[in-house]
């Protein structure tokens, strides 16, 4: 098998629900975070919820305990641990963040399964709140369009789903 990618997405595959969203139902913030959702992108929307998160006293500590609790198919980490013994170079481009992602990782046994993760950056600052910002910088699209769609459409083509940037 030398030679073999196998790139997983991390949110409803590797584990069995959207991590962002389970953190900020698990905490208690879903009403804010519903309320916010249509005023702004999804990566600041989960910068804010992590604000708002630290500002009721919760911790680093109570968010890894989230994430240790997050669902998971019992076939995902045998299946990632034989494909990575067969000698599969095992990688993750997901939505999620570096944080989230390589706690519940961590917790499993598998961080050193995978060679590479490219997702949305995160980070603990010296006042232990969590900080996630966008893969991308949307303010400065990085292939010089002027306009940078942030989220994908998805439609219905027929009979099949279809996933396209609006223009």
């Amino acid at each position: 098998m030398a030679g073999i990618v196998v790139v997983f997405d991390f949110d409803k595959t590797i584990i069995d629900c959207d991590s962002d969203n389970w953190v900020v139902d698990e905490l208690g913030v879903t009403d804010l975070f519903n309320e916010l959702l249509p005023t702004m992108p999804w990566n600041s929307l989960m910068e804010r919820m992590m604000k708002e998160l630290h500002s009721q006293g919760k911790t680093i500590e109570d968010i890894i305990e989230v994430l240790k609790r997050i669902p998971i198919h019992p076939r995902v980490v045998p299946a990632i641990k034989a494909a990575h013994s067969l000698g599969c170079d095992l990688r993750i481009v997901s939505d999620a963040n570096m944080f989230f992602i390589e706690t519940i990782l961590k917790h499993l046994g598998l961080r050193d399964y995978f060679s590479e993760i490219n997702t949305n950056p995160s980070y603990v600052d010296e006042e232990g709140r969590l900080k996630i910002f966008p893969f991308h910088d949307f303010n400065n699209a990085p292939h010089g369009l002027s306009v940078c769609p942030s989220k994908y459409v998805q439609g219905f083509n027929h009979g099949k789903d279809s996933r396209f940037y609006i223009p």
